[in-house]
C-alpha cells in the first residue's frame, strides 16, 4: 500500500512540476531563449500526463495495445531528448558558425551511428523485432545523448561561458541522464534483489524531478541577460538649438 502511494505521489509530483516549471518559461517571458526546453516540457506533458494515461485507461496495462505505445513514446521522448542537446550546442557556438558547421555533421553521424547498431542487432532474434528495435533504439540514443551532454558541459567550462542559463540547463540534463544509465546497470546488477529492484523503480523518477527542479531554479535565481541598450540619436530640434 505504502509503495502504491509513493508511485502515485512520484507520478503526479511529476507532472505539477513539468506544468509548473513550463508555466514559470511562460510568465517570466523567456519562452524564446528557453523554445528547446518549452517543447520538451510539452513533449514530456503530452505522453507522461495525456498519452500514457489514455492508452492505459483504454487498453489495460497488460494490452499488447499500452507496451508497444509506451515502448514508442520512450523513443519519441529520447529523440526529443537528443534534439534538445542538439539545440543547446547549437546556442553554446552562438557567435561561432565555424564550429557549429563542424558539430551538425558530428551530431549527424552520431545518429546514425546510433541508429545502425540498434539495426544490426536485429539479425539476432526473430520474434518480436518492432519492440527489440525500440528498446535497443531508445538504449543507444539515452547513452548518446548522457555522452553528448557531458562534451557540452566540459566545453562550456573550457570556454568559460558566462551563459548561466545554459549551465542549468544542462546540469539538469545531466541528471536526467544520469537514472536511465544507473537503471541499464542495475538490471544486470539485481538479479531478483527486492532492494535494487525497488531502486530500479524510482530512480529515473528521481532523476525527472531532480532535472525538472534545476530547471526551474534556473528560471527563478539565474538573472537574465542584459539587454545591451541602442545608442539613440539626438533630436533634430537639439541639434539645431547647438549650432545656433
Amino acid at each position: 500500500m505504502s509503495d502504491s502511494i509513493l508511485a502515485y505521489g512520484l507520478q503526479y509530483g511529476g507532472y505539477i512540476l513539468e506544468f509548473a516549471v513550463l508555466v514559470l518559461i511562460l510568465r517570466t517571458g523567456r519562452w524564446r531563449r528557453w523554445m528547446g526546453v518549452s517543447l520538451y516540457l510539452l513533449l514530456l506533458l503530452s505522453v507522461d500526463a495525456v498519452g500514457r494515461p489514455l492508452v492505459l485507461h483504454k487498453y489495460g496495462v497488460s494490452s499488447t495495445q499500452y507496451e508497444y505505445f509506451y515502448w514508442l513514446s520512450d523513443v519519441v521522448l529520447t529523440l526529443g531528448a537528443f534534439l534538445l542537446v542538439c539545440s543547446l550546442f547549437r546556442r553554446a557556438c552562438a557567435g561561432q558558425e565555424k564550429i557549429w558547421d563542424m558539430l551538425l555533421p558530428t551530431l549527424g553521424a552520431v545518429f546514425a551511428l546510433v541508429l545502425g547498431i540498434s539495426l544490426a542487432t536485429l539479425h539476432e532474434h526473430y520474434k518480436n523485432l518492432l519492440t527489440i528495435f525500440m528498446t535497443e533504439f531508445q538504449q543507444n540514443l539515452y547513452f548518446a545523448c548522457l555522452v553528448l551532454n557531458t562534451l557540452l558541459y566540459i566545453l562550456l567550462q573550457r570556454r568559460q561561458s558566462e551563459d548561466e542559463e545554459l549551465a542549468m540547463t544542462v546540469c539538469g540534463l545531466g541528471i536526467q541522464f544520469a537514472g536511465p544509465a544507473a537503471n541499464f546497470a542495475l538490471v544486470y546488477l539485481a538479479q531478483g534483489n527486492a532492494s535494487f529492484q525497488a531502486l530500479y523503480q524510482y530512480l529515473g523518477v528521481f532523476c525527472t524531478i531532480g532535472m525538472l527542479a534545476t530547471w526551474g531554479y534556473a528560471v527563478v535565481h539565474v538573472p537574465q541577460p542584459a539587454k545591451v541598450a541602442s545608442k539613440e540619436r539626438s533630436p533634430v530640434w537639439a541639434s539645431s538649438a547647438l549650432r545656433s
